[in-house]
């Protein structure tokens, strides 16, 4: 196990190595440092606990050498995948791809996302084992050869796999396998390695741009020669290699590196070429692939019904099972029934049939007349009770289970359940219900076993009924009286038993066979297997269910033979078990499963004597799976020399509710052996059975499971739609009619009806009779000689693009491919999600601890290679978990329902993950071809008008004129307003301030700011050495300081530039003239971390204002002409860009008197402010808007929120304020941090009835869920519902929409996503799939007039488009301030010209996209009221397949995707699109993201995610207002400075 200690030295040689790895001067050095770190490594991950390896199912007492040969010899093999030949066309599919290579980009991982589970907790995986077959060293050197020949061999299944265009290419096949070979080949040893510089040093073709949409075969373009790919996965491990980006800007980086490798992978052609225009109707979202003309179709006729033999009358066959046991226990008491097994193999006891038949008489006995009274009996006959007993005490199994029948009880066996949460315990739950089960029979070893509550009571299992238990062993038991006999009636229709099922969704039902059932399946299997009194069979299946059961528990009783069970913990323990058993009794029958036949094969060679000739029939259960035909060759090979005859394997096919569907009979000595078939994986993904005969690589072969049952009929139906018969070359599903089988799903009427009631109809659609058939879930056919062959399940059915593939055939392809150290043989699941309208493939498989992270992600890249080739359909991901954490069976296999469940919701915990949507996704819509713009704008307006569509512009209300002269001369300059509010009403308090604890620290009335500002102005004019005109950074925390020094600096004729205090290391302070700041943040200035970072020498004069002498300046300073500069407003905007804008004296007055006119703000009223007061409209609320109206602002830092949650909530109740400012990042916090306390609030008093409006100020869309969420949680406080609404400005105009007291509530509508994403606003109605609520983001304030242009063309457009929002209004800035003289380049943003319509009007262009749409309400002056809806930033909006797309929506949706997503980001790089997401969980859900991610963007928005980047809480960088630098974000992706969990790229 590793040690803390150990894991973080490993992020400290991480963190050593991303450090240094740009500062290394020669590649050497850096070499170097990997060398030493994988030393570390290497050090640290092999002296750990080197427990025994979680690979060989025996004994782990295994010597050293023996775990060395294991390991050399390829690991473990499931036997149920082995096959020779399926190997070998792996490998030649593998090595098709002679001259083409692949750079697939190896995710990037941080070390400690890669947790493996400690070694020492590895049990071993049940289904795999160890093997040194020569098949396996053959394999392993074919494949080495195969590579070693193939050096040179690029990109071809990349580029094929979507060659054959989208209808055919998701072709289903299988695997083909056949007769072992025997001669072993020479191994090659460094194949590994070879492999791993074949995938590392590549070389890809096709440099054009990478359209990962079109699909028009285009020639080779010029090579582009990669970079190697380093190997190893720490960040920054590889050589970084200058690129140009698609901007053409050399990016050095590893990420760039890789994004190019991802790029080029996808270069290729795809689908066939596109028609001219999108539609935008729901049926064209997805791509319809065209029949394939060549597509096989079946040619035979009609199938007619296929009757078995007779099944024939015996004079001495019981009338009942139960008669059969009382008559063994009376005549035969001595006789064995059944041997049981401890766990070394040793027989524990043997139950003989008088014992048997005993207890069960006493369990019967003990159930009817000693659990209730005798008035009110728990249990009458019919009840259905639950058997719980673990697989190893088959002897208190068998007593219960007849001790039911003989109580006329209903049986129904289930499995232990192992903890409240177990995979399967909750659906057992849904069957004891449907059963209607209360009572459960235990024995008293496993009722100590199961999990209790802390007062000893057994715990209440997920989803069960509520249980009550017996234990039935023989000490609680009461002897029948002598005058009690058993009731024993002739088998009739009632139910015997009921056998649980689980369906592919996972349920489990109960399937009940009737007593008639029972007894005449028992008959049949008599009569096929010819079982004889007296003879000795050993058992290795569970004797709960299915043959284990048929053939174990009931067929053995009513023949008297002998069973000897070997159970699951024996064959784990020791897997040459069942093979001694056999030896040592004689044994006439064995029943076993493929895998059993493997581990005898692994283990025999320590047995030399085992004789296995007494064997007449080897039946094998799962010998209707496709792969079993090579498990029973090569363990024929093996044993024949033990006397194992070839005649004797007889593979069946069973089914839950048919019971036996067919067996094959033994054979006579001598006789030929049964005939294969040799299909073609092609035809059978189209269900046709075609004999193949090219291209033996994608070719299946399929052994007989012999004839149908006696006395039962079979047809084949079609397996979908109607059971209509299929024709002779075709595949369905095989329906059969007999008395022996299942009659219905207990307690399910409207299922049963499905699949019990089925009566097959022919062509015409006409029923072909009156019987009815079962279901039984096989796909198959009829051969020649009515032979029964099976090639797969229906559910291990995978429907990809209307093809066929099998689950278990591609399992078989993913184990083929070598090595397979990196996962466990049998510990893999294969299943389809259903994502953007088809099923998509997904492979989950355990990888083993000791694997690493280059060999997981070969092995992976190689097999997507070999399922691709071999059965032509793509695989959607594959994922690799730690060792023992898929959900398992009760039996030890894996829970593939849950193990699918966990995939959707983001449980799995991966350590290694591949997507490729790239691949398999054919079905997307047609990007949109862009018309040209040679259309003018006149005519597009034409067009417009002549489809009644109005021009999309509105109009704030009027300004209004101003009469009184004093009030002119106020309202001309902020400073002249000051002096004279301090001269008519010096001791009105016009700003609070508040510190977290909602005392007001420090108040300003009119008199007091105007002599503060006075101070700074003379110690400006004195110190300062300035000129009219100067900037001077105003360096103060949000407070009433920063107001003061602002009209200080107004006073003295200086241009005030507000700086948000900085953190010593990001101090540059340009152009300035002076800096006036406090006392502490002089201190930070003069700091050596502020040396350190900046020349010290280089900065202007730092004023402090704390204590400045009471002196008046000489005069105060009155600019010439309002158009002066007055302030210079920074910001970063949310594309990253830093800019300032130059507002003047006039701009500012007129705003503040439209911000007066539309919140109706006079020298009574009290607003309060929690917003950041350092640029936008903040700024302007913060310092200039009470100066100029004379109401009192009440002033609350939003970093005092961090300390004080509800300070702002209770500063609102406490002073009764009607209308307050806050930020999105104050709202959020709130709801987030207070949402649970509303009770708490509530009790101490806080009231929000008194606020009429809540205003966010932002310059972005208006965040509807936060704002809707914020105003339910705060609902019980009184908050009213209308009073929450948004604000609008941008960097040209500071304030363009407001939500005032007297306009209408803002409305919200709903548009179609697909239409805007063609610059079209559609409305539609309220939960309308992909719709979008969109809120008004408030009125536009007065004096403004906002028009929506096609920023292409500059035309104005209708309002049923979206365009960029322009805006005309006094108080726009005069434009951008920059630092390098570059004001010309945006000149046009400030004024610019419509290209017609209004030619001579001049508007200010904001960068944003919106639309207008006039609503059913009124504005104030009774005019129908038009509402702006802005919806996101023109810079920021993704250019994807010729649509445009908003970050802000992929976001949503990502957001969404799991509980651990905190916060997410998107951004294109070339036309790949990358989402960054935050994850809030622990690092091990990171993988879990990855396919969560994919599936709702290619779901909600029909885009290809490339990368998806998991980084830490708070690495997407956000700006003072709250908004995501998305540019930022993308910029320190390139560069490699996210430090990432991990960066997964979809292929």
């Amino acid at each position: 196990m590793y040690s803390v200690n150990s894991i973080s030295c490993i992020s400290q040689v991480h963190a050593l190595i991303s450090l240094h790895i740009w500062s290394l001067g020669s590649e050497a050095k850096f070499r170097e440092l990997l060398r030493e770190s994988y030393n570390i490594y290497a050090y640290m991950f092999h002296s750990a606990d080197p427990s025994p390896s979680p690979e060989a199912p025996g004994p782990s007492t295994s010597s050293a050498s023996k775990h060395h040969r294991a390991h050399r010899s390829g690991g473990a093999r499931d036997d149920r995948y082995r096959s020779d030949i399926h190997t070998e066309a792996v490998q030649a599919a593998l090595a098709k791809h002679k001259e083409e290579k692949m750079a697939l980009p190896m995710p990037t991982k941080r070390r400690s996302a890669f947790v493996q589970s400690p070694i020492d907790t590895c049990t071993p995986p049940d289904t795999s084992s160890a093997s040194e077959d020569e098949g396996s060293l053959r394999r392993k050197a074919a494949l080495s050869a195969v590579l070693a020949q193939n050096l040179q061999s690029p990109d071809y299944w990349i580029n094929r796999s979507v060659q054959s265009s989208s209808t055919s290419s998701s072709a289903s096949s299988t695997l083909s396998h056949g007769e072992p070979k025997t001669q072993p080949q020479p191994q090659l040893q460094p194949a590994a390695s070879v492999l791993a510089d074949v995938l590392a040093h590549t070389r890809i073709e096709n440099s054009v741009p990478p359209d990962v949409t079109s699909s028009t075969p285009q020639e080779r373009g010029s090579r582009v020669d990669l970079p190697p790919a380093v190997r190893g996965m720490s960040r920054g491990q590889s050589r970084s290699s200058m690129l140009d980006t698609a901007d053409g800007v050399p990016v050095n980086s590893r990420v760039s590196t890789k994004i190019q490798q991802l790029l080029n992978t996808l270069k290729r052609p795809k689908r066939p070429p596109l028609s001219e225009f999108f539609l935008d109707d729901s049926e064209e979202i997805v791509e319809v692939p065209q029949p394939d003309p060549n597509t096989p179709k079946p040619e035979g006729r009609q199938i007619i019904p296929v009757k078995g033999e007779p099944l024939g009358v015996v004079s001495n066959w019981p009338p009942a099972l139960q008669a059969a046991l009382a008559r063994w226990g009376a005549t035969q008491a001595k006789s064995p029934a059944l041997t049981a097994l401890d766990i070394t193999g040793k027989p524990l006891y043997t139950l003989t049939y008088g014992k048997l038949w005993s207890r069960s008489l006493k369990l019967a006995y003990t159930l009817l007349n000693k659990l209730g009274t005798k008035t009110d009996p728990v249990l009458q006959p019919g009840d259905r009770v639950a058997l719980v007993y673990p697989n190893s005490d088959p002897g208190m199994f068998w007593v219960a289970f007849y001790g039911c029948l003989l109580a006329e009880v209903i049986p129904v066996p289930i499995e232990v359940p192992l903890s409240r949460q177990d995979a399967g315990s909750q659906q057992l739950g849904f069957l004891l219900g449907s059963c209607g089960v209360s009572l459960a029979l235990t024995s008293e070893v496993c009722l100590k076993g199961l999990p209790k509550t802390p007062n000893g009571e057994i715990i209440q299992f997920k989803g069960w009924p509520r249980m009550r238990w017996v234990v039935t062993d023989t000490k609680y038991l009461t002897k029948p009286s002598k005058d009690w006999q058993p009731h024993i009636p002739t088998a009739n229709t009632d139910t015997a038993y009921i056998e649980y099922k689980a369906s592919k969704e996972g349920t489990v039902m109960g399937v009940a066979v009737s007593k008639i059932s029972m007894l005449t399946h028992c008959q049949a299997l008599t009569q096929a297997c010819n079982y004889c009194e007296g003879e000795t069979l050993v058992n290795v299946l569970d004797c709960k269910k299915d043959m284990g059961l048929w053939h174990g528990v009931l067929t053995s009783v009513m023949n008297r033979i002998h069973t000897i069970t070997v159970p699951y913990a024996v064959m784990k323990a020791c897997p040459m078990s069942w093979v001694q058993r056999v030896h040592i009794h004689k044994a006439r029958v064995a029943l076993v499963k493929c895998r059993d036949l493997h581990w005898a094969m692994m283990a025999h060679k320590d047995q030399k004597d085992t004789n296995l000739s007494s064997i007449r029939m080897l039946i094998v259960a799962d010998g209707a799976n496709p792969w079993s035909v090579s498990s029973c060759d090569a363990f024929l090979n093996v044993f024949q020399s033990h006397g194992l005859k070839p005649e004797v394997i007889c593979p069946c096919a069973t089914s839950p509710e048919a019971l036996t569907v067919a067996i094959r009979r033994p054979g006579a000595r001598g006789a030929p052996l049964p005939a294969r078939a040799i299909l073609s994986m092609g035809g059978l993904s189209h269900g046709v059975i075609r004999v193949n005969t090219e291209d033996k690589n994608s070719a299946l072969t399929v052994q007989d499971v012999g004839h149908i049952m006696p006395g039962a009929l079979m047809c084949i139906v079609k397996p979908d739609g109607p059971p209509q018969l299929c024709k002779t070359d075709e595949i369905g599903e095989i329906v059969i009619n007999s008395r022996a089988g299942g009659t219905m799903y207990y307690g399910l009427p409207g299922v049963t009806k499905n699949t019990f009631e089925v009566i097959p109809v022919n062509q015409a659609g006409a029923p072909i009779g009156e019987i009815p058939f079962s279901r039984t879930g096989l796909l198959g056919f009829v051969g020649p000689g009515s032979l029964v062959f099976v090639v797969g399940k229906i559910e291990g059915l995978l429907m990809v693009s209307s093809r066929r593939h099998n689950a278990d055939d591609l399992v078989a392809t993913a184990l083929a491919v070598e090595p397979v150290k990196t996962v466990y043989r049998g510990r893999i699941a294969v299943f389809s999600v259903t994502v953007f309208y088809d099923e998509r493939i997904v492979i989950v498989a355990e990888q083993r601890p000791d694997a690493s992270e280059e060999d997981s992600f070969q092995w992976m890249s190689r097999v997507l290679q070999a399922i691709d080739s071999i059965h032509q359909v793509g695989l959607y991901c594959l994922a690799l978990v730690p060792a023992n954490t898929l959900p398992k069976t009760p039996l030890g296999g894996i829970h593939i329902c849950e193990t699918k469940q966990n995939f959707l919701e983001g449980n799995l915990h991966p350590c290694n993950i591949l997507m490729c949507p790239h691949t398999c996704v054919t079905n997307m819509p047609k990007p949109r071809q862009k018309q040209p713009v040679d259309v003018g704008p006149a005519s597009m307006l034409v067009g417009n008008l002549v489809a009644g569509k109005r021009i999309a512009q509105a109009t704030g209300r009027e300004l209004g004129v101003v009469e009184d002269q004093d009030l002119i001369r106020k309202h001309q300059f902020l400073s002249e307003a000051l002096q004279f509010r301090a001269q008519t009403d010096p001791d009105h308090v016009l700003y609070v301030l508040l510190n977290a604890k909602g005392v007001a620290v420090c108040t300003a009335t009119c008199a007091q700011l105007h002599k503060r500002a006075e101070k700074i102005t003379a110690t400006l004019m004195e110190r300062g050495g300035l000129n009219t005109g100067d900037n001077v950074v105003l360096l103060y925390p949000p407070g009433i300081d920063l107001i003061a020094a602002f009209y200080g600096c107004l006073y003295a004729g200086v241009i005030p530039v507000t700086v948000r205090p900085p953190h010593p290391q990001n101090l540059a302070v340009s152009k300035a003239a002076c800096i006036l700041t406090t006392q502490p943040l002089m201190r930070i200035l003069r700091s050596r971390e502020a040396a350190a970072s900046v020349n010290v020498k280089t900065w202007p004069t730092i004023i402090d204002t704390d204590d400045l002498p009471r002196k008046r300046p000489p005069h105060i300073y009155k600019p010439p002409t309002a158009e002066m500069l007055a302030y210079l407003d920074f910001s970063v905007s949310t594309t990253g860009m830093l800019t300032g804008v130059k507002m003047s004296h006039a701009a500012v007055s007129t705003l503040c008197r439209s911000i007066k006119l539309q919140c109706e703000l006079y020298s009574s009223r009290q607003i309060a402010i929690c917003l950041d007061p350092y640029c936008g409209l903040g700024f302007v609320l913060w310092c200039l808007s009470s100066v100029y109206s004379g109401h009192q602002s009440i002033l609350i830092p939003p970093l005092e929120l961090e300390s004080s949650l509800a300070l702002w909530l209770s500063t609102l109740s406490q002073y009764k304020i009607r209308d307050t400012f806050c930020s999105y990042s104050v709202m959020e916090l709130c709801t987030k941090g207070l949402g649970t306390q509303t009770e708490m609030l509530k009790a101490r008093g806080l009231n929000l009835s008194c606020v009429r409006s809540c205003v966010v100020i932002a310059e972005e869309r208006p965040r509807l869920s936060l704002t809707q969420s914020f105003s339910k949680l705060f609902k019980d406080l009184g908050l009213s519902s209308r009073a929450v609404s948004t604000a609008f400005g941008s960097r040209v105009n500071l304030a363009i929409c407001l939500q005032g007291t007297a306009g209408p509530d803002p409305s919200t509508v709903y548009v179609d996503m697909k239409s805007l994403r063609h610059d079209r606003v559609r409305l539609v109605e309220r939960g309308a799939p992909q719709s979008l609520p969109l809120m008004e983001s408030g009125t536009i304030l007065p004096g403004v007039r906002v028009i929506i242009v096609n920023p292409e063309t500059r035309g104005p457009l209708g309002d049923s488009h979206l365009g960029e929002i322009w805006v005309n209004s006094p108080h726009s800035a005069s434009g951008y301030y920059t630092i390098y003289g570059e004001e010309s380049l945006q000149a046009d943003h400030f004024n610019t010209r419509l290209s017609f319509g209004e030619p001579h009007t001049l508007w200010a262009r904001t960068g944003y996209l919106g639309f207008i749409k006039r609503t059913e309400l009124l504005d104030a002056s009774g005019d129908r009221h038009d509402a702006l809806f802005v919806v996101g930033s023109l810079d920021e909006t993704l250019e994807l397949r010729g649509l445009r797309y908003h970050p802000i929506d992929i976001e949503t949706s990502v957001s969404r995707a799991h509980r651990s997503i905190a916060e997410s980001a998107v951004f294109t790089w070339t036309n790949l699109l990358v989402v960054v997401a935050e994850l809030s969980g622990s690092e091990q859900e990171a993988l879990d993201l990855v396919p969560l991610v994919t599936n709702v963007v290619l779901e909600e928005h029909h885009l290809i995610v490339g990368v998806v980047v998991i980084v830490d809480p708070g690495v997407i960088p956000i700006n003072s207002r709250g908004e995501k630098q998305r540019m930022h974000l993308r910029d320190s992706f390139l560069a490699d400075q996210l430090d990432p969990i991990y960066v997964a790229y979809n292929m």
